[in-house]
């Protein structure tokens, strides 16, 4: 089966009240790249949460965002009670300095009151192990959303490239008929350049010239790239079989095609056979663009 990594899921799971969102978006990296954005409370497991992503996704750009949302009536923060007292009885003191105006209101002491420094500090919570156990079970849910949504991505690549890569096997048959007519031309040609000064045909040393065609047609011979680009597109869909992690191997697959295809042209000196060679390269830049987002 062949997988995307472009990705996406979310589930949303609740521990005593609290909502808890996962979401994990992926999309195409060399490697495994990833960014966990979790609250504070979860820091403590957030080296497994990387382990179950990259042990389940293997690679790709992933993005795990998790927020939490309190129960109802349950804060996190609290009210440090003897510095209130200490700001309050602070700020009487001061007002007393002051001329020409009341004492101010408990509204307006408890508003300055709440901007002055600790006095809501953060509840050091400590993480409940059934609040863990149901965010782990929600990021396994999660998890397998992405991988489900990577299969069906994966489908249309595998299609994509099984396609073009058929098409370029295809297009290889068809320069069959214009090799004969092609090696034709190059002795007519090369025999005309011999012959337009006006040299006798006679004086023309036979052997020497079927030795020199012979070379010069063996350098141009295209029997082995056409037999290497067979075996590079026969291997290359049936990798695209495989079940394991394959994006890299048919990255690799795609290059040695191209380089025998890019021979091909250079050694081709047919215009029909250039045309093939275009249609080829056309065929495996798809080929190369969708590689890139297969796992």
């Amino acid at each position: 089966m062949t997988y995307s990594m472009t990705g996406y899921g979310k589930v949303i799971c609740e521990y005593n009240g609290r909502h808890i969102a996962i979401e994990i978006r992926s999309l195409n990296s060399k490697q495994a790249d990833l960014n966990v954005r979790v609250p504070s409370i979860y820091r403590s497991k957030e080296m497994e949460m990387r382990s179950m992503l990259t042990s389940e996704l293997h690679r790709g750009k992933i993005d795990l965002n998790i927020q939490r949302n309190l129960a109802e009536g349950e804060s996190s923060n609290q009210l440090n009670e003897a510095l209130v007292k200490s700001y309050h009885e602070t700020l009487k003191t001061a007002s007393n300095y002051i001329d020409g105006g009341g004492e101010p209101s408990s509204a307006e002491y408890l508003n300055l009151i709440l901007k002055m420094p600790d006095v809501l500090t953060p509840i050091n919570e400590e993480l409940e192990d059934g609040e863990y156990a149901a965010i782990k079970n929600g990021l396994i849910d999660c998890i397998k959303n992405v991988k489900a949504f990577r299969s069906e991505e994966g489908k249309t690549l595998e299609d994509v490239v099984k396609a073009s890569t058929q098409d370029i096997s295809s297009k290889l048959v068809s320069v069959e008929p214009f090799e004969n007519e092609r090696i034709e031309r190059i002795k007519s040609r090369i025999n005309a350049s011999l012959t337009e000064d006006g040299a006798d045909s006679k004086s023309i040393d036979e052997d020497r010239l079927e030795q020199e065609m012979i070379y010069y047609l063996e350098k141009l011979d295209i029997s082995e790239e056409k037999v290497r680009l067979k075996a590079h597109c026969e291997h290359f869909l049936k990798t695209l079989t495989e079940d394991d992690s394959k994006g890299k191997k048919l990255g690799f697959i795609s290059q040695e095609m191209g380089r025998e295809i890019n021979t091909l042209g250079s050694k081709a000196q047919h215009s029909d056979i250039q045309h093939i060679v275009v249609g080829m390269k056309d065929e495996l830049e798809k080929i190369k663009e969708q590689v890139l987002n297969i796992l």
